[in-house]
């Protein structure tokens, strides 16, 4: 029942300490909230739009198959198909045409694509939402543009794809074979890449390396390594987002060091009234701890509520153009919620621990000292 009372009684004074200190403490909890919410925006966002590229990239071909010349990327021959057909645990093998337009109006990069059920006509295209903004466009507008040989070409848009796939179309535009070719000059017997899929997904490099050896000019691109490339991009842009708030979190830890390099007087004070009139060091310890605790608590869950609004209701306005990765044509879309226990950790490591150290190790400190020469300084 006294420990009941005394563990009371601490909390009691903790409240009271804090409420004492009302000014000081709401300012500190703003500023704590702020660095809390500046590193979780960048964690939650950068976290689910990892997780949807590896949703997206679970549907694409074990192995995209490209023709090399002088190092860089060029038109590959259809026969290339067929030989890569009879490799062993190759499954199927589909021609793929696709390329980047760029407009000179709007100043914006268009990704073209044929792809395998066009369901329109010869001169109808179907386009992203993020192109039809651009090009102040919608269904039944005429696009013009410039073929490969410098002649005006028209086309009519039959359908703006819907916003639930504007993650990956916003800047797509789709047409037909016989389209594309003419817009580009491209021959009838060149495609852009193959599209490979593998019959046993654990012989994926085994036919990889089996594709370099027939087709020694060309480079197999297995789907792992691009999923590692999107996990890499996107940590290097988070990256950058963290560097450009360097300033606010500089100025944490900062704060976090003056904090444990001493104890104000007037809370040195505080400390020796209380072991004169019975308290323990272990009490005054306990009462600091839950101090820093309630403060870094209410901050954190603060940031971390603020931070989920801004990335998951708001779409994260303050730094989606460097995320997302677009010059012109930024996909509009809400990513899907996603945090597990690894980010909330992480994040719990980065913000709570190291302040409430800061706040308990000079409590233990002056705790130790005799209260006549504390409440003297």
């Amino acid at each position: 029942m006294a420990w009941i009372d005394k563990q009371r009684n601490v909390i009691d004074f903790t409240l009271s300490s804090l409420l004492r200190r009302k000014g000081k403490n709401a300012a500190l909890i703003i500023v704590y909230t702020a660095v809390v919410f500046v590193l979780a925006s960048v964690m939650l966002f950068t976290h689910a739009l990892k997780r949807e590229a590896d949703i997206i990239l679970r549907e694409a071909p074990e192995i995209v198959l490209q023709r090399m010349v002088a190092g860089r990327h060029d038109l590959m021959p259809v026969s290339y198909a067929t030989v890569v057909s009879h490799i062993t645990g190759v499954g199927e093998v589909r021609p793929r045409l696709w390329g980047y337009y760029y407009d000179p109006l709007f100043r914006a990069n268009y990704t073209l694509l044929v792809p395998d059920d066009f369901r329109y006509g010869e001169g109808d295209i179907a386009i992203g939402e993020g192109v039809a903004r651009a090009g102040v466009t919608s269904e039944g507008n005429i696009m013009p543009f410039f073929g490969s040989d410098g002649k005006l070409v028209s086309y009519r848009v039959k359908e703006i794809l819907p916003s639930e796939s504007e993650l990956i179309s916003s800047d797509l535009i789709m047409m037909g074979e016989a389209d594309f070719r003419t817009l580009f000059s491209i021959p009838q017997d060149r495609v852009t890449d193959l599209a490979v899929t593998v019959a046993n997904p654990q012989e994926v490099l085994t036919v990889a390396a089996k594709i370099r050896k027939e087709l020694p000019d060309t480079r197999p691109i297995v789907r792992e390594e691009i999923v590692r490339t999107y996990d890499a991009i996107f940590d290097w842009r988070s990256g950058i987002m963290l560097v450009i708030f360097s300033g606010a979190l500089l100025a944490f830890v900062i704060f976090a060091w003056d904090k444990a390099s001493g104890l104000s007087a007037e809370e040195k004070r505080e400390i020796g009234i209380l072991k004169a009139t019975g308290w323990e060091t272990s009490d005054v310890i306990l009462m600091k701890f839950w101090e820093g605790m309630a403060i870094s608590f209410t901050s954190f869950t603060s940031g971390l509520i603020l931070a989920y609004i801004h990335v998951f209701v708001s779409s994260a306005p303050l730094f989606e153009p460097v995320m997302k990765g677009w010059a012109v044509l930024y996909p509009e879309f809400r990513v899907v919620p996603f945090i597990n226990f690894y980010q909330i950790a992480t994040l719990l490591f980065l913000t709570v621990v190291p302040y409430t150290t800061a706040t308990v190790i000079p409590s233990w400190r002056a705790a130790t000292v005799d209260p006549d020469a504390v409440m003297r300084t």
